[in-house]
């Protein structure tokens, strides 16, 4: 069983930057396509960034771009989502997930680990 844990979360001011951390636990990290997703409050669950297994390919969704960055480092079995000048619509809990689609996909539906979320509050 892929086990994924998330980290970094935290209360943070608008404008602000938070880095959260998807560590993996009991399998090798690079033999999968990571996800970031997020579910604010009362909405559906959204697809924030991902990135393919050696790190060549990235996805962000269109509110995050140029303010957020995907990275990961195999080495640690560790992937990173940088998030700079949040925003107030930006709160939520952020999971991380693991997709093992041999192509790159973006698609919810592609990715069957899901770690446990961390929350990101913004205060206004």
């Amino acid at each position: 069983q892929v086990q994924l844990v998330e980290s970094g979360g935290g209360l943070v001011q608008p404008g602000g930057s938070l880095r959260l951390s998807c560590a993996a636990s009991r399998f090798t990290l690079d033999n999968y396509n990571i996800g970031w997703f997020r579910q604010a409050p009362g909405k559906e669950r959204e697809g924030v960034s991902c990135i393919s297994r050696r790190g060549g390919t990235t996805y962000y969704t269109d509110s995050v771009k140029g303010r957020f960055t995907i990275s990961r480092d195999n080495a640690k079995n560790t992937v990173y989502l940088q998030m700079n000048s949040l925003k107030p619509e930006a709160p939520g809990v952020y999971y991380c997930a693991a997709g093992a689609r041999l192509f790159f996909s973006a698609s919810e539906a592609d990715f069957g680990s899901w770690g446990q979320g961390t929350q990101v509050p913004v205060s206004s």
